[in-house]
């Protein structure tokens, strides 16, 4: 089973999964890169996963289940302008030999989803949408910095050996911040370089893996002496809670240049 990030519009990546013939994709913002890739390749397309409700994570899903008659899953708590099989927290959706654990992740937006699965001779797969993204996480326009912060959480929880699936190409701008607010941090230092010559060569950063994003990703690692005080030098009337320091760290990197 082949994972394949399609590149869509300036930055997003629809990730493409593919087996013996046949295919899913995940937040299909452009239907034009899938069909591409299906018809050079001859897959056909069976099953659509959205995230969330932004156009450029639905903008392709109608034109993409016209023509392949596919399924399409996303999030029962967002209004899709599609016909969509509806997923709350802890159902399953099945593709193939893969059996996706639904996640919801508040924060980005109200009714955020992701999908985590274990293939049984790879390492794990997680598609998060905007939610994690590597060094970074995503903006908060509908959900509070407690909602974001437990998200990452119950993220941070699955395997370190997580194949980590963003959907934007945000790595070198996220660590540029990563770097401002832990310039000391050895495994961000090599991860930088590592991602610097990924892309230096017009290749993905992604997918990132968790254990790497727990070392270097300042949002995953709010509650360190390290990011704290770092926050406190940004914003002194930051309190010690936790959703306080993650806020103010958002907001930072929200003003961030």
């Amino acid at each position: 089973m082949n994972l394949i990030p399609l590149p869509a519009f300036s930055d997003n990546y629809i990730w493409l999964l593919q087996h013996e013939g046949r295919a899913m994709v995940v937040d299909p913002g452009d239907a034009a890169p899938v069909s591409k890739w299906l018809k050079e390749n001859k897959h056909s397309l069976d099953c659509i996963l959205v995230t969330h409700h932004h156009a450029d994570h639905t903008g392709g899903v109608a034109t993409l289940k016209s023509e392949w008659h596919c399924e399409v899953y996303g999030p029962a708590n967002e209004q899709l302008p599609f016909v969509y099989h509806p997923l709350r927290q802890g159902q399953l959706v099945s593709w193939e030999s893969l059996s996706f654990q639904v996640m919801e992740v508040p924060g980005h937006t109200a009714g955020h989803i992701a999908y985590w699965a274990q293939p049984s001779d790879q390492d794990p797969l997680l598609f998060c949408g905007d939610t994690l993204f590597s060094g970074g996480c995503g903006r908060l326009f509908e959900g509070s910095p407690q909602q974001m912060l437990q998200s990452l959480d119950h993220l941070a929880a699955l395997p370190g050996k997580t194949r980590v699936c963003c959907a934007h190409e945000y790595t070198l701008s996220n660590l540029k911040f990563a770097m401002a607010v832990e310039p000391h941090n050895d495994a961000l230092q090599s991860y930088k370089l590592h991602c610097e010559q990924q892309r230096s060569q017009n290749k993905p950063t992604l997918p990132s893996l968790l254990s790497t994003e727990l070392a270097i990703n300042p949002f995953l690692r709010s509650r360190h002496v390290s990011v704290m005080a770092a926050v406190k030098g940004f914003a002194p009337s930051t309190s010690n809670q936790e959703a306080d320091i993650f806020a103010n760290l958002r907001l930072w990197k929200n003003e961030f240049r």
